[in-house]
């Protein structure tokens, strides 16, 4: 899949992606990494949404689920 948008939720959204990366500690640059150089994909068992996987580089090893908006935009997150 090529990537050409990531959406984020204004930082102030409770429940948003942005708001659930901070709570894991991870930064939103890490998640365009991830998504945008995926090394394996396969769909969340928990909420049936695609998954991706990779490394930051910073050595990280990252999931990242999200939904596809159209063929080129994404929006990370699980509780969307």
């Amino acid at each position: 899949m090529r990537i050409e948008a990531i959406l984020w939720d204004p930082d102030d959204v409770p429940d948003g992606n942005v708001q659930h990366c901070a709570d894991h500690g991870v930064t939103l640059e890490e998640v365009e990494e991830v998504l945008e150089n995926a090394v394996d994909a396969d769909i969340s068992r928990s909420s049936g949404r695609p998954v991706v996987f990779g490394d930051t580089g910073m050595g990280r090893h990252l999931m990242v689920v999200y939904k596809s908006i159209d063929a080129t935009t994404v929006l990370p997150g699980n509780g969307l």
